[in-house]
């Protein structure tokens, strides 16, 4: 299975490039430059994770890091909830905040604009 991805993933841009004609027009169609991306993320992660060690492949030391992950998650859950509500409070903050500062800028563009759009009074002596 694996063998038939990594062999997908290395004929892609070829094949790619064939159908379409060109790396200009194969990069206009949104299709293919989805298909590059996920073939370049693939590639990517491939060199990061296995490349060289087949260490991160073992399930066993998969599961020792899910399981390891599990017991701190729950061991800190409490500190993770509290950070979490902190920040989406800090999130509304700065929701409101920006807020009020657009409305800041209409109420002044709206006086800048009155003010140009008056007609010019002559002064009375």
């Amino acid at each position: 299975m694996m063998n038939m991805i990594e062999e997908g993933a290395r004929q892609a841009p070829q094949m790619m490039g064939s159908m379409m004609g060109g790396m200009g027009q194969m990069m206009s169609h949104p299709m293919a430059s989805g298909a590059m991306m996920a073939a370049g993320g693939y590639a990517a992660g491939k060199g990061l994770l296995g490349g060289g060690t087949a260490l991160l492949r073992n399930p066993l030391v998969l599961l020792a890091a899910g399981v390891a992950a599990g017991y701190l998650i729950f061991k800190y859950e409490k500190e993770i909830v509290q950070t979490a509500a902190k920040l989406t409070g800090m999130g509304k903050d700065f929701v409101l905040h920006q807020k009020e500062n657009l409305d800041d800028l209409i109420a002044e563009t709206k006086s800048t604009e009155a003010a140009a759009a008056a007609p010019a009074t002559p002064a009375t002596e």
